[in-house]
């Protein structure tokens, strides 16, 4: 027997649905990860302390038992399979794995057991169903009744709302009440949030992006309390599945991104992802409310009672010490701006893709993140609209497809070479040599690695750009999708070098075809000269006058600007103006009439300077001298148009006249040619007139 027992397609039940993955027997640990959320359950060797064999709705199933309390129950066996599990057992954790037979009678009167995190219903001392106290989410009690409502799972197509437990009056003891004592037992395991206490401590006015708006987190010992003007949310900290901090394009701003599993609800909107965003400028000084020594006990030195920081570290300092789980940042990749991210659109909103060490994620309408593990391929694919951006696809294992457009085709060789040294496959390059390494499938997808295959798809990378050929290289590997290739193929009928047809009748035929399309003329239509109104002289501005003054809210905004801007940390220029309207409008009467006396006053002087100013003539003798020097200017246009036309006539004229030797032959000839030359010239002259006709005057009036 082997070291190791492995097992696909193995089930574990969450709130009511069932999530398939592989389940691992080692001699170190039980190690089961879920194909749907990447989650990695690790169950210590050492803590194992009870194992079942049961019978159940899919095949076999085992129960495994901790000396920690924790309850863990995996689905999916062949009957064939409890001799291996049990020998592997009985060999590396000196354990016996028991048989145990499950009720079928359907009877609805039993003993209820609790035994850690398990409520079980037994019949004749075989358990009839069991019901996770952790999927409880409120217990009510009545006379002789116990109401138990359950979290509610979005992924199943029926769900538990409620289970009522009758507990008949006890006789053995008096002063405790049977049904309070049962609703304790429940409510003392049972994932029921209630704010008891003071919380560690309080981070103000945070920016939100999913859920939008500016939320007030409390943070508590066991979950996250977002407060807002609307809404509340309460995030229990094992619900906390990853944690991303990720720097913004623009090097000024972070993103902290909490992935969460099962999602907060509003209404009939899941989310699944809490992205704040920080300004990195933003400084913090906090204070925990715990006594250093119960810091120190409960953190280990992660955290201390007294820190100080950029806000976004602080946040992320906390929320890793209190979650206990790492944070992911971006790995090596750079892009063609320097930046760890690439700028790209998705479903018609722009945002921000991260290559990360283990998977890609996008931010942030909608966020998605994507594990390497369950992609299937990528393609890279020409962008829709134009050459100058392509488009980014990546198809997953259950056939979802996201596509990633509008990348800018500069960052093509930075992402080409990532995911080739990531070994994902590319569907429109084919499937290489050396593609199929073997992935450890029970790592964490999050785990940062060195990886000397990137490193040196880097190096050459470097190289490419130095020699300015990066397109080149990379069109020996990607035959769909090349950026700034050109077309070369031109249809053969354009062709100038298209050989002759050898047939005489052909060409004759052609010939006499196309000297009738030279006979046939175009009948000109001559249209009617259409007088242009007289364009409306522009009021010229007079930039030596007073200037305009300025209305009460525009003295008002100029005299607030800077205390907007110091009480919104990171606004913008727009966002100032919004904030400013708002602000305008709920500023009382009197500090308005405040403002609107200064604009009068401001009004009052701008009339009198006004006044003087045109008195003394300013406007007046700068508009008449312009008026002036456009008429002389307009004078001297015409006068060389006229000298050039008359130049031109003269020297028509002489061409006529003249006429060489060589074509003066005989005394018919001569007249024949006179003759034909007088038609033709006016034949000409009537075409002239013709075009004179249908042509508008547009010299005239353009001189106008």
């Amino acid at each position: 027997m082997g070291d190791t027992l492995e097992f696909n397609e193995i089930y574990q039940e969450v709130k009511g649905s069932w999530n398939d993955g592989r389940l691992r027997f080692s001699k170190q640990n039980v190690v089961y990860k879920s194909s749907k959320t990447g989650k990695v359950d690790s169950i210590q060797a050492s803590e194992l302390n009870q194992a079942q064999w049961r019978r159940v709705c899919l095949g076999h199933g085992i129960k495994l038992s901790t000396s920690t309390g924790h309850v863990y129950k995996y689905d999916g066996f062949r009957d064939t399979d409890f001799e291996k599990i049990s020998d592997f057992f009985k060999t590396n954790y000196k354990l016996e794995v028991t048989e145990k037979d499950m009720c079928v009678k359907g009877w609805n009167w039993g003993t209820a057991k609790f035994s850690g995190p398990l409520l079980s219903f037994d019949i004749n001392d075989n358990s009839a169903f069991e019901i996770p106290l952790s999927n409880v989410s409120q217990c009510a009690t009545g006379k002789n009744e116990v109401t138990l409502e359950f979290h509610q799972n979005d992924d199943t197509e029926v769900s538990l709302m409620e289970v009522r437990f009758y507990v008949p009056p006890s006789q053995a003891d008096e002063r405790q009440d049977p049904v309070e004592a049962f609703a304790q037992n429940v409510l003392s395991k049972a994932d029921v949030i209630q704010a008891t206490g003071d919380a560690v401590c309080i981070f103000k006015e945070l920016q939100c992006l999913t859920p939008r708006g500016r939320y007030d987190i409390r943070i508590y010992p066991t979950f996250l309390h977002l407060h807002g003007k609307t809404f509340d949310y309460k995030i229990p900290y094992t619900t906390v599945l990853r944690l991303f901090l990720l720097p913004h394009k623009d090097q000024r701003q972070m993103f902290f991104v909490i992935s969460l599993d099962p999602p907060i609800k509003q209404g009939q909107t899941r989310y699944h992802f809490l992205i704040l965003l920080f300004s990195k400028e933003e400084e913090l000084s906090l204070t925990l409310n715990m006594s250093e020594e119960d810091v120190e006990r409960r953190f280990e030195g992660k955290l201390s009672k007294n820190m100080s920081g950029s806000l976004y570290e602080m946040v992320s300092r906390v929320m890793k010490a209190l979650v206990n789980r790492k944070i992911t940042v971006p790995g090596n990749f750079q892009g063609h701006s320097g930046a760890q991210c690439i700028t790209c659109s998705y479903k018609a909103s722009s945002g921000l893709l991260y290559p990360l060490e283990r998977g890609f994620i996008y931010v942030h309408k909608p966020p998605v993140h994507l594990r390497f593990e369950e992609i299937s391929c990528v393609n890279f694919a020409r962008g829709t609209t134009t050459t100058r951006s392509f488009d980014f696809e990546i198809e997953t294992k259950q056939g979802n497809q996201y596509t990633f457009s509008s990348i800018e085709r500069e960052e093509y060789g930075k992402l080409f070479d990532f995911v080739n040294a990531k070994k994902l496959n590319i569907k429109n390059r084919g499937f290489k040599e050396g593609m199929k390494g073997k992935i450890d499938e029970y790592s964490d997808s999050d785990d940062d690695q060195h990886d000397a295959y990137l490193e040196r798809m880097k190096a050459e990378g470097k190289i490419r750009e130095e020699g300015n050929d990066s397109d080149d290289s990379d069109s020996g590997s990607d035959e769909s999708f090349n950026p700034g290739e050109e077309d070369d193929d031109i249809a053969e009928e354009y062709d100038s070098k298209a050989s002759a047809s050898n047939s005489s009748d052909e060409g004759d035929e052609s010939e006499d075809e196309s000297a009738k399309k030279k006979k046939v003329k175009k009948v000109k239509v001559v249209k009617e000269k259409k007088e242009r109104k007289p364009r409306k002289e522009k009021k010229q501005k007079d930039t030596g006058g007073p200037k305009r003054p300025m209305s009460a809210y525009m003295l008002w905004l100029n005299a607030s600007r800077e205390r907007i801007k110091s009480e919104n940390p990171g606004i913008s220029i727009t966002e100032i103006s919004k904030k400013a309207g708002e602000m305008w409008r709920q500023i009382g009467k009197d500090e308005k009439e405040e403002w609107e006396t200064k604009a009068g006053e401001a009004k009052r002087q701008y009339d009198k300077a006004k006044k003087e100013y045109n008195e003394s003539g300013g406007g007046s003798s700068s508009a008449v001298s312009k008026k002036e020097s456009k008429k002389s200017g307009g004078k001297k246009e015409e006068k060389k148009r006229k000298s050039a036309g008359g130049e031109k006539e003269r020297e028509r004229v002489g061409n006529e006249s003249f006429k060489s030797k060589e074509f003066i032959e005989t005394s018919e000839s001569s007249s024949d040619s006179d003759h034909k030359s007088k038609s033709k010239r006016k034949k000409e002259s009537d075409e002239e007139e013709e075009e004179a006709a249908s042509t508008p005057a547009s010299s005239e009036e353009d001189s106008d």
